[in-house]
Parts: structure tokens; sequence; C-alpha cells
């Protein structure tokens, strides 16, 4: 399981890159301050998760349950909360908003928390 915390916080971690470059000079003068700055959220969100990734990934156990769900409920965050981002930012600037994406975001946020509330029952029990 700690491998595949590597593997996605370093996929992530890339991709968030690749995105902040993409959005800071391609995304820049066909969007709106407003959805650039939604961009961005996006990939924030996607780097700082994907730092935990690695950082969990180094330091926990192998065989633990609760360890498997976080790493899982970050994973799921990540993808569902800033694909859905970039998803909703790059349509709506192509004037074809995918609206189904909508709810998406907030589903990804509560997986986010999800994780970061494991991880505190983690540190406490």
């Amino acid at each position: 399981m700690t491998q595949l915390a590597l593997i996605f916080g370093s996929l992530f971690g890339f991709t968030a890159v690749i995105f902040g470059a993409f959005g800071a000079h391609l995304l820049k003068k066909k969007l709106t301050s407003d959805q650039l700055q939604s961009f961005e959220t996006g990939v924030k969100y996607q780097m700082y998760h994907a730092i935990v990734l690695l950082v969990l990934g180094f330091n926990l156990e192998r065989t633990s349950t609760i360890d498997t769900y976080i790493i899982y409920a970050f994973v799921i965050g990540i993808f569902l909360f800033s694909f859905s981002i970039y998803g909703l930012v790059i349509s709506s600037a192509n004037n074809k908003k995918l609206k189904i994406l909508g709810p998406i975001t907030p589903l990804g946020g509560l997986f986010l928390a999800l994780g970061w509330g494991l991880l505190i029952y983690r540190f406490i029990v």
C-alpha cells in the first residue's frame, strides 16, 4: 500500500506541475481571472495532497487497514476534486460547461477531508 501512495503521490505531483504550467502559460489568455483562480486552486490542492501521499508512503505501515483507507481517501479525493475543477474550468472557457462535474468537486473535497479525519483518528488510537 505504501508503494501505491508513492506512485500516486509522484504521479499527482508530476501532473500538478504540468497543469500549473498549462494554466499559467496556455490558459492565461483564454480564462477569466476567476476561472484561472479556480484552476490554480485545483493545482494547489493536487500538489499539497501529492506531497501528503509521498510523506505517508514513506511513513505508514504496510499492513494497516486504516492506512489503506487513508491513502484511498486521498487518491480518490485528489482525482475527484482537482480534476473536476479542471474539467469545469476548461469546458466553461470553451462555452460548453460540463455541469455534471459541479457536484463532483465537493465530493472530492469530502474524500480529502475524510483522509485527514482518518489520519487524525490513526494518531489518536
